[in-house]
This record gives C-alpha cells, structure tokens and sequence, in this order.
C-alpha cells in the first residue's frame, strides 16, 4: 500500500505537470494484467499445475488457465486446451504487486539497466517481460522445476503514451537512461 499513498501525495504534481485542473483527469492505474504462456509444455499436466500454483503465489491471488479459442494444426493446439495463465489484479492486491515488482522483483533481475521506455501502446497502457519467475520473492529458486518467463501489463487511464509515462516514472518504475 506504500505506493497508493505515494499516487495520492504525487496527485498535485502531476496535475501541475500535465496541465490538468481536474484531478479526475489525471491519469490513474486501474489493473494490472499477469500472463505466462505455457507453449510447447501445454501437455504436461504437472507444469500446468505449477504455473498456475507460482503465478497465484506472485499475485496473491488466484491464477486462471487461459484456453485456445480454436484449433491451429500448425502449433499442435486442439480448441479448448491450455495454453496459459493469467490473472487480472485490481484495488489493494494491484498496489501490493506493483510496489514489489518495483521495489523487489525488477532490482533483481540480473543485468538489470531499466525498463525500456518504447513499451507503451497507444492508449498508454504499459507492457513489460521478465524471462525469469524467480526474481519474486514467493518463489523458491530452489524448488522450481522450469524457469518461466511472464508479461505484466499495466492498464492505466491516460488517453497516450506521455501521460502514462510521467505517471509511472513518478511512481518509481525504473524506465533505461538515456535514449
């Protein structure tokens, strides 16, 4: 909750920095999205399981197995299996993940230099990969049996790629140097 107090202090300066007297149109994060594909795994049903059981753990809640909407020969994938895992975080838990992925999960990430600043999409919402699970907290390096990699997106309400910007750079993201 540390960082929803730190969004209700930065409010008045971002007003003042994006030019916006209203404070209902000052951009604001409303989820956060976590996905992991399963990929060429998605017939072992043990690593399904474990996908599931470390992104429920990673986002303090729990995880759904996301299907395919049709078959496609090419790929080896039958209507309605599994093909990965998501989960949608709103309110309190939303807060919660986003200060620990930036104050825990991305120091960690070996060679870690920032993230980059091209991966907004043109509604400013913001996309990010990590090729490693284990840089969270939750999970024991130990005890993992495959690495997995996942992709948090973080949706806000801003109407273009500059406002989200000034929005998470205020709240502590750590966007690359420089560029």
């Amino acid at each position: 909750m540390r960082l929803k107090e730190k969004y209700n202090q930065i409010v008045p300066k971002l007003s003042e920095k994006l030019g916006k007297k209203n404070l209902l149109a000052i951009p604001r994060i409303t989820k956060v999205v976590i996905n992991a594909g399963i990929g060429k795994f998605k017939d072992d049903k043990g690593l399904i399981e474990s996908v599931i059981k470390d992104i429920s753990l990673i986002a303090g809640q729990k995880a759904n197995p996301t299907r395919a909407k049709k078959a496609i020969s090419n790929f080896k994938i039958r209507a309605h299996d599994v093909v990965g895992v998501s989960v949608t975080l709103r309110g309190p838990r939303m807060w919660a993940f986003l200060d620990k992925l930036i104050n825990i999960a991305l120091p960690r990430v070996r060679d870690f230099r920032g993230v980059k600043k091209t991966s907004f999409d043109q509604k400013g919402s913001y996309t990010l990969g990590l090729r490693e699970h284990v840089v969270f907290p939750e999970i024991n390096p130990n005890t993992v049996d495959k690495i997995k990699s996942l992709e948090i997106t973080i949706v806000t309400t801003s109407r273009n790629k500059e406002e989200s910007f000034v929005l998470l750079e205020a709240l502590g993201m750590p966007f690359e140097k420089g560029k």
